[in-house]
């Protein structure tokens, strides 16, 4: 007996470790990202891809489109090619600034982040007019309904409490707009009410015993076929991604930003642990076995907030820098030959099936911002 536990000991201790996966060059990161950047402007016009996509798809206001616009901005402040600060800056000027059509809702407000970069960057400071327009008129007729998430009653539209944050989304899309207007434009008036409405949401939408958002109120008790509450990939990585952008906007002197660290850590400890040994994130969180589909825009935005997180000092790098890489290197497995992600789970609202083939603007905007944050990780670590 005590002869078999020895052999069994020096049999585990002569087993190599799997390698952990290596940082790529920053240059190869850069590259790969301009590839997809590059791939999804050579076919903003075409939808073949985009097999649940609405005709809404079609409106770069949309939040579809203005999630790669946005993500766009980040990679043009970091590339030689000065195709993409062009494409940003001339969609604004064929849009006239403006932001949706919607008055209210979060999902047409996004797109006001790629204007504000493009006015610090060659379109001057009447790109900003509408987004003041616009904000103003929040402001001024503040919505105050509920935050449960119930059919509009008059059968059309979308629910009434839309015109307020009661979905997980709401958060990457609008709170790190008001933030970022609020600072370029030093009107403290925007970021207190980002401030009192993220925090509304958060109290309504946060599972603090899972550290995981619900993606709105119908899902409080709705659980799946094993018996798991339903935690969206893409509806947790939206919240991690507008907290990346949240606190970028907030100086450490800021006193809402431990606020939005604390969060944003206690996330990020709940969600690495989730992540599958292929480097993804299943579409349901908490369903992550070895049988569930490759996902990639949820997967793309928590290897953006890992990999900002460690960059910026925030997350500790033994425990996220790995896994960040790890992400990255699933990504880069569903990049296609022509430079289009696939597996990018289409609009929805809920973890749902996803193909090889499926691609969306918001799946290419995600992989841009993964790669940007890599990049810099990459650069620094280097330089270091």
């Amino acid at each position: 007996m005590l002869l078999n536990v020895l052999l069994s000991a020096a049999f585990v201790m002569t087993v190599p470790a799997t390698p952990s996966p290596q940082m790529p060059d920053p240059a190869a990161i850069l590259k790969s990202t301009e590839r997809v950047a590059t791939w999804q402007l050579d076919h903003k016009d075409t939808f073949e891809h985009m097999p649940a996509a609405s005709r809404s798809v079609r409106d770069p206001r949309d939040w579809q489109q203005a999630t790669f616009w946005v993500a766009l901005t980040e990679l043009a402040d970091r590339s030689r090619d000065p195709a993409y600060a062009r494409a940003i800056v001339e969609l604004g000027r064929a849009q006239r600034w403006r932001l949706g059509d919607k008055p209210f809702h979060a999902d047409d407000q996004l797109i006001a982040q790629a204007w504000i970069w493009a006015a610090a960057h060659g379109a001057g400071g009447g790109a900003l007019v509408p987004t003041k327009a616009y904000f103003d008129a929040v402001l001024a007729n503040r919505p105050v309904g509920e935050l449960e998430f119930r059919p509009n009653p008059s059968g059309r539209g979308d629910p009434v409490c839309t015109q307020r944050w009661c979905w997980a989304d709401a958060l990457f899309m609008a709170p790190p707009t008001l933030l970022r207007f609020s600072r370029v434009t030093g009107d403290r008036r925007y970021a207190r009410f980002a401030h009192e409405e993220f925090r509304a949401t958060t109290d309504y939408l946060y599972d603090r015993r899972e550290r995981l958002f619900f993606r709105d109120s119908r899902f409080f008790e709705r659980r799946d076929a094993k018996g798991h509450k339903l935690f969206w990939s893409r509806g947790n990585g939206w919240v991690m991604a507008g907290l990346v952008r949240i606190i970028g906007e907030l100086p450490e002197t800021d006193p809402q930003r431990a606020y939005y660290v604390g969060l944003f850590r206690d996330m990020a400890s709940r969600i690495v642990g989730l992540q599958k040994p292929d480097g993804y994130w299943a579409p349901s969180l908490l369903d992550n076995g070895a049988d569930t589909p490759p996902e990639t825009s949820g997967t793309a935005f928590f290897t953006y907030a890992f990999a900002w997180g460690v960059d910026v000092g925030i997350l500790d790098a033994k425990t996220y820098r790995q896994a960040a890489i790890r992400g990255w290197g699933a990504l880069e497995r569903s990049v296609q030959r022509d430079g289009m992600l696939g597996w990018v789970q289409q609009v929805s609202d809920r973890p749902d099936s996803v193909a090889a083939s499926d691609t969306q603007f918001y799946g290419a905007g995600a992989y841009i911002l993964a790669g940007t944050a890599l990049y810099d990780l990459s650069r620094h670590g280097a330089a270091r």
